[in-house]
């Protein structure tokens, strides 16, 4: 599921994603991102929010690490082969991981109800993003972390694979603009990484990468 776009968001967007989903048998890695695992490894684990889980590999990773995830995603198909996965694979993780099938700008989730909240990667355009933004900063509970990781601008120049839309791209610094007074930031940086463009050129990439903690 590394590096995963989810930048869809219309009435048939469930349909679309169920259609990107059904186009592979595998879409994603199957390996956590990155800057899930370099920021959440320390945390004591609790309860969590994983949006837009894909095929779960995120959520799968948390659970081994002794989260009781809720992991949630707009489609149906991506959610069933999640769940299949864990039960080939992971069963003693049955009951760690809630797959919930939701489109959180509409049905935001309960506030105040995680101690993790965690996006990776949610391409949307300005007005539905900062909708979701706002419901995902609601959901952490007192003394507990958001984590947004996101496709930088810069991004748009290296060569890989992005959609074509200069909007669907923020930076950390547009996150933590969303923050009030009750928060403290704890990482708000263009990180750089490497990969390889689709005609085998390594480069480097950015995630924008905000951490933050509700203060209790």
């Amino acid at each position: 599921m590394s590096g995963q776009d989810h930048h869809h968001h219309a009435p048939d967007a469930a349909a679309s994603w169920d259609e990107f989903y059904r186009s592979s048998q595998r879409v994603w890695s199957g390996n956590p991102n990155p800057q899930l695992v370099a920021e959440v490894t320390s945390l004591a684990p609790a309860r969590a929010l994983d949006v837009g889980c894909g095929e779960g590999a995120d959520a799968i990773w948390l659970a081994g690490q002794g989260w009781d995830v809720v992991a949630v995603d707009i489609s149906a198909v991506a959610l069933e082969r999640a769940a299949q996965h864990v039960r080939a694979a992971h069963q003693w993780l049955l009951g760690s991981i809630e797959w919930r099938q939701a489109d959180l700008i509409t049905e935001p989730p309960e506030p105040a109800s995680f101690d993790l909240v965690s996006s990776q990667f949610m391409q949307l355009p300005p007005d539905p993003r900062f909708r979701l933004f706002a419901a995902l900063i609601e959901a952490v509970r007192p003394g507990g972390t958001l984590l947004v990781v996101g496709h930088h601008p810069s991004d748009m120049g290296r060569g890989v694979r992005r959609p074509p839309s200069p909007e669907l791209f923020y930076t950390a610094d547009a996150v933590a603009d969303l923050l009030d007074g009750s928060w403290t930031v704890i990482a708000n940086e263009a990180r750089p990484r490497t990969t390889t463009t689709p005609e085998g050129v390594v480069t480097t990439i950015h995630d924008a990468v905000l951490r933050a903690t509700r203060r209790p």
